[in-house]
């Protein structure tokens, strides 16, 4: 006997066992047992039919809500390396949804995740999520755009790589921000300016390089492959990347990581090499977290305004989701050095 079977036999059979029977999607099984409009007749009949063979129980209390919104958005995440990042970000997208009565759940997953679509997927149905707020790099996974465009269910992504169309986007302008961080140390005189990436998944990391060299080449440096090191948006891989750096014959006199943890990362890597910072060494960041000014010395900088954009982001979701938004919107945000002691 299979699982389904004794699922039946049971009576515990699930909405998935039910999708699966019909070949229909989690969301039309929903639509039919709650008797809503829209649904073909043949699509419905197949859903019967499988409702009636599994012995599919409805949850009586779910069946209930049925005719009233669920007033419930999700937050989907990676686990971040980045715990301030992720705080802002829900600190913004709780304060919007508290403004106007609405839930707010949280899904962390893992990446990479084979059963990521599957997951995700539970949570929307079991939760009746009525918008999902994706914060990097999760709005930049394929298979799950493609799920929540099958589910019918709306997302709001902060800072992905692109906006996608007919959904919000919130955007900070990174490149231009990298720019403004690089020209501000050529100014102070640098000219061998060290550059650690991000992670490759994450949209930033392209548009943060592009604004490192675009800096370089409109003061006529040239770019220098050799100083450029990989990081992944965490304290050892900037540690380990600044120690390559370091290590040149010929060193850089600045060196600029792609977040702040790298950052720290980095003048760490350099103290243990007897050197002074910023006399021999300066070194900037980007995200302005809780971290760069406890830092010694405290860490110039890039600051996003992480919270005003996850707020920015779950409100206009709503915005969309109540019908008070006709074309999905993409907002950009600007960005702000802020100069510390640990740039000369």
């Amino acid at each position: 006997m299979t699982s389904k079977q004794r699922a039946a036999r049971q009576g515990n059979a699930t909405i998935f066992d039910v999708a699966e029977q019909a070949g229909v999607s989690i969301k039309t099984v929903s639509r039919v047992v709650n008797n809503e409009p829209n649904v073909r007749e043949s699509t419905r009949d197949k859903v019967l039919e499988a409702v009636e063979r599994l012995r599919y129980l409805p949850n009586v209390a779910a069946r209930s809500l049925s005719g009233r919104r669920s007033r419930v958005l999700g937050l989907v995440y990676g686990s971040p390396d980045e715990f301030s990042y992720m705080k802002d970000v829900l600190d913004g997208a709780l304060s919007a949804c508290e403004e106007r009565d609405y839930s707010l759940l949280l899904r962390p997953l893992t990446l990479p995740n084979a059963e990521l679509v599957e997951q995700v997927e539970r949570f929307i149905t079991q939760a009746r999520v009525e918008g999902v707020v994706l914060p990097a790099p999760m709005g930049d996974l394929p298979d799950l755009q493609r799920l929540l465009r099958r589910l019918e269910t709306p997302f709001a992504a902060i800072t992905p790589k692109v906006a996608t169309a007919g959904q919000v986007t919130i955007l900070c302008e990174e490149q231009a921000a990298s720019c403004s961080l690089t020209e501000f140390l050529i100014e102070r005189g640098h000219r061998a300016i060290g550059f650690i990436k991000g992670d490759p998944d994450h949209g930033a990391t392209a548009k943060r390089f592009a604004g490192y060299r675009q800096a370089l080449a409109k003061h006529g440096i040239r770019y220098r492959g050799r100083l450029v090191r990989q990081g992944y948006f965490n304290f050892d891989s900037g540690k380990a990347a600044a120690a390559e750096l370091l290590n040149l014959p010929q060193m850089p006199t600045a060196i600029v990581a792609s977040n702040d943890d790298m950052a720290a990362g980095t003048l760490l890597a350099a103290r243990q090499r007897g050197l002074a910072i910023p006399e021999d060494l300066s070194v900037a960041g980007f995200d302005d977290a809780p971290l760069a000014s406890r830092l010694w010395p405290p860490l110039t900088t890039v600051r996003q305004p992480i919270r005003e954009m996850a707020k920015t982001a779950a409100g206009l979701l709503m915005d969309r989701l109540n019908g008070n938004a006709t074309e999905p919107p993409v907002v950009p945000f600007a960005c702000e050095i802020v100069v510390r002691e640990s740039t000369t």
